[in-house]
């Protein structure tokens, strides 16, 4: 399906992508928790929103 060089590419790829975007948030963690208070009720609403709709889905095929 991919060759070995797409492979390496995708793998050298993601691992630098996780690192930069892990070092741009260390960079800026004191404002984000100054301007984002409550950031876990919103991930909470989020994830209770996503099960509501798997248990919708769930309810109205049966």
């Amino acid at each position: 399906m991919f060759s070995t060089g797409q492979l390496i590419f995708g793998l050298i790829f993601a691992i630098i992508f996780v690192v930069l975007i892990r070092l741009s948030y260390k960079k800026d963690k004191e404002i984000h928790q100054k301007h984002f208070k409550g950031k876990r009720y919103v991930l909470i609403g989020f994830i209770v929103f996503v099960m509501l709709l798997i248990v919708a889905k769930l309810w109205l095929k049966q």
